[in-house]
């Protein structure tokens, strides 16, 4: 093929919607772990969560197994005849764009072509732009399920698509349920609302409940949305009925542990996923939970019994160690069990070991926001309370609160400065630097007639402090 065709053929493949097209949503992420979660979802085979094998795909043609990568679009093909039918053509789109471009990348540019060509014959009728690719609902919920399988920062991306998706189709339940996905981990993100009618994910997981009523994972989710709004009852009676008729859906079993531990069922929880833990055994998430549930009851000892049981709190330390450690190893880049791994060091008085792993994610590039986030905040926390200096706590949570706006993470920074700030107000009223503090608070949560007030008052007890004087400057830009 003459390099003029090579080039017509790239710009056809560059105008179609599949994974070598949204590449970027998985840069920046651990392949080996991405590709593991694939794997576990294919085993679990979720009822509603797409077709893992386009992603898995990708994947593998990312870490150079191109014909490992063509299994697993022939996979998908099987699947998407098997569970569609009459609508394969529609549903192939997304594959056979991925085919087009791995056959390319192979260099067997004829059959790539074949696979332009079919997708024209599918696309045409159904597009007034480019004939190889239609924004059909079936591509955005491809889309969508692909975003929100890859990482946080694509929710808001990911529930866009399944809104688009909806306009063309609103009562699909797939897509229904993809936009109630998205919308959840959004509101989890951002923290617990005030009330239950405002929460957008409640209105949509009893949306996609009155679509489908056999719904388990809907069901269970809607269970932990409505026992942050304290609607226990109700919340209760969902989990018991999604467990009832899906009792081996490690979904199910995922989100049920979860409303067990929050409800301080600890043993009940840790039963359950150690159940989920029999379909997907190396699932670094699943072993993180179940530290996390030991670390529950580390927690109830000690404060049940002051200093707790040295025998029990022995055991309990090392099945919360024992499990961080499994998740770290199964997913060496896994931020937040690397920091709970930390917390049980410090608790376990092996300082040493938890300032090497600080020192270790700190050195890390790259990290997605929620992850440094989190890292800037346990620091500030270790700083505050171990090494009892309060200057390079403040330091830690400030760099935590400009990451990212309104999370859990943001919130509690939010609040430990403030507290610190008043603290410090109390003990030297005339110390201008918990002013400043308050003044950067204000100024990050957009309240700058407050924060402009707080660098004023610095000022009186600091003056020509150029930090101060630049804020208010931005602050007040005719001042």
């Amino acid at each position: 093929m003459s390099d003029t065709l090579r080039e017509s053929l790239l710009v056809k493949l560059g105008q179609l919607q599949c994974h070598f097209t949204w590449g970027q949503q998985i840069d920046n992420v651990d392949l080996d772990n991405e590709k593991q979660k694939l794997l576990d979802s294919i085993i679990i085979g979720g009822k509603h969560q797409g077709v893992p094998h386009n992603q898995l795909a990708y994947i593998n043609y990312r870490q150079g197994n191109c014909e490992e990568a063509l299994r697993n679009l022939e996979e998908a093909e099987r699947r998407l005849r098997e569970i569609h039918g009459d609508g394969f053509e529609r549903r192939s789109i997304v594959t056979h764009g991925n085919r087009a471009w791995l056959y390319y990348h192979m260099g067997q540019l004829s059959e790539a072509q074949s696979y332009l060509d079919k997708l024209e014959v599918t696309c045409g009728p159904l597009t007034q732009g480019p004939h190889v690719t239609a924004m059909v609902p079936e591509v955005w919920g491809e889309k969508g399920w692909s975003l929100l399988s890859s990482h946080s920062q694509c929710c808001e991306e990911a529930k866009e698509c399944f809104a688009r998706a909806l306009e063309e189709d609103p009562d699909n339940t797939e897509w229904n349920m993809g936009y109630a996905t998205a919308l959840y981990r959004l509101e989890s993100i951002s923290g617990i609302l005030n009330r239950p009618e405002v929460s957008q994910s409640v209105r949509q997981l009893r949306r996609v409940l009155e679509l489908d009523p056999g719904q388990s994972v809907a069901r269970v989710m809607l269970a932990l949305r409505l026992q942050e709004f304290q609607q226990q009852t109700e919340a209760n009676e969902l989990v018991e009925e999604a467990l009832r008729t899906s009792p081996d859906s490690p979904f199910v079993l995922r989100y049920a542990a979860k409303f067990y531990r929050i409800q301080h069922d600890v043993d009940e929880a840790i039963g359950l996923l150690k159940k989920a833990l029999e379909f997907t055994p190396r699932s670094s998430f699943l072993h993180h939970q179940i530290g996390i549930c030991y670390r529950e009851k580390l927690f109830a000892l000690r404060k049940d019994q002051g200093s707790g049981d040295p025998g029990v709190e022995a055991v309990l330390m090392d099945d919360c160690k024992h499990h961080f450690g499994t998740a770290i190893q199964l997913e060496p880049s896994y931020i937040f069990a690397q920091l709970d791994f930390a917390g049980i060091c410090l608790m376990n008085n092996e300082s040493d070991r938890a300032v090497e792993i600080y020192n270790n994610l700190q050195s890390l590039e790259n990290v997605a926001p929620d992850r440094k986030q989190a890292i800037e905040f346990q620091l500030g926390l270790y700083e505050m309370y171990h090494t009892k200096s309060e200057s390079n706590a403040i330091h830690h949570f400030m760099e935590s609160l400009t990451i990212r706006y309104g999370t859990k993470e943001w919130k509690k920074c939010y609040t430990k400065l403030e507290q610190i700030a008043k603290r410090q107000i109390t003990r030297n009223p005339h110390d201008s630097r918990p002013w400043g503090i308050l003044g950067f608070l204000h100024r990050e949560a957009g309240e700058n007639s407050e924060a402009a007030e707080c660098f004023e008052k610095a000022l009186r007890f600091d003056r020509g402090n150029e930090e101060y004087l630049s804020a208010l400057r931005e602050l007040r830009p005719s001042t």
